[in-house]
């Protein structure tokens, strides 16, 4: 097997089309960009970003769109075996709206089927899988059969093979009601409960960290994904910022950084790309946390997605700048909205 990936990411890919105009509700949009899209995937982009190796497990359709995400994955430097056509479903499209600071609703184009719902256990390197640095999943890929099959069975292949190699299994919680048949999150529990037990690391915001341990306030959120299983625990809080709370005992509540927002929806990916790296490069939770605000800020003040993933240098510069509130950035991006990956 040749040398393993820091990151893999399996999930959710497709093609977004996000409004040139903002400010403009969809009816009267006149011009779109066309961006890859998929949460997964866009970590592993942000993870290449960072300068990490990095792949994604996902299906397209068999179709223009799908060559597309090829393409784009190629130019960002994440690797592609492992996305395949799936000749019964289109690949999925992502509209959205852009009111900043704070409103940015989303129109996903899924039906009949996702494909990327459409992987296998059989279909999966589990070597590969298990090899990797970092395996990141999300809470989408739980939703719908065969993918939750196929989640678990990699979920459960890290697990049985943990050991040298492995820095981490992190858990996107990523709740997303439309994507459930029920719709409801007890369906959706048992489910995420299973996941965590193979984790070691777990991400999500306050709705997503309640779907998966019943919890809301921030403090037991940490608590109850700590005693799911996972070693370590990043729950976001929005303004609040973020409560990072290892099994060691350290804790930290992170603030966000000021960013004058254009478009939230990327910010989160960047997030779990930066955090990729910094866990990849052995820091403290702390640290972690502030490097992955800092890169969800610089998304979260441009358009896109994918393409607006930061290097390394542009993170590190606004972190040289000073934490928020220190005054030592109190120029234009200081003094605006805050970024809520």
């Amino acid at each position: 097997m040749s040398e393993p990936f820091d990151v893999i990411t399996m999930g959710r890919i497709g093609v977004d089309l996000y409004p040139l105009q903002i400010g403009v509700p969809l009816a009267r949009v006149e011009s779109f960009g066309k961006f890859l899209g998929g949460s997964p995937t866009n970590v592993a982009v942000a993870a290449a970003r960072l300068g990490r190796r990095a792949a994604v497990i996902s299906r397209t359709g068999a179709d223009p769109f799908g060559d597309y995400c090829h393409q784009a994955l190629r130019e960002f430097g994440v690797d592609d075996r492992w996305v395949r056509p799936v000749a019964a479903y289109p690949t999925p499209v992502t509209f959205c709206e852009i009111f900043p600071p704070d409103d940015f609703p989303l129109y996903f184009y899924r039906l009949p089927k996702a494909p990327d719902l459409e992987i296998r256990p059989e279909e999966l390197d589990l070597a590969a899988v298990t090899a990797a640095r970092i395996f990141w999943m999300s809470g989408t890929g739980l939703c719908e059969e065969p993918s939750r099959s196929a989640t678990l069975a990699a979920l459960a292949a890290r697990s049985a093979g943990r050991g040298a190699g492995q820095v981490a299994t992190v858990f996107d919680l990523d709740w997303r009601p439309m994507f459930w048949p029920e719709g409801s999150a007890e369906a959706a529990r048992e489910a995420y409960r299973e996941a965590l037990s193979h984790a070691t690391v777990a991400v999500g915001n306050l709705a997503e960290c309640e779907v998966a341990t019943g919890e809301r306030e921030p403090w037991a959120c940490a608590q109850a994904l700590l005693a799911a299983g996972v070693e370590l625990a990043l729950v976001k809080q929005g303004p609040a910022g973020v409560l990072v709370v290892d099994r060691a005992g350290r804790r930290a509540e992170v603030p966000p950084h000021p960013v004058e927002v254009v478009n939230g929806l990327g910010a989160g990916d960047a997030f779990g790309g930066a955090l990729c790296h910094g866990l990849l490069a052995g820091w403290e939770p702390e640290r972690l946390a502030r490097y992955a605000n800092a890169a969800g800020a610089l998304v979260a003040g441009r358009l896109a997605c994918s393409a607006a993933m930061p290097a390394a240098a542009e993170v590190e510069e606004l972190l040289a700048a000073g934490p928020p509130g220190d005054g030592a950035g109190d120029g234009p991006r200081a003094a605006r909205k805050e970024n809520l990956p």
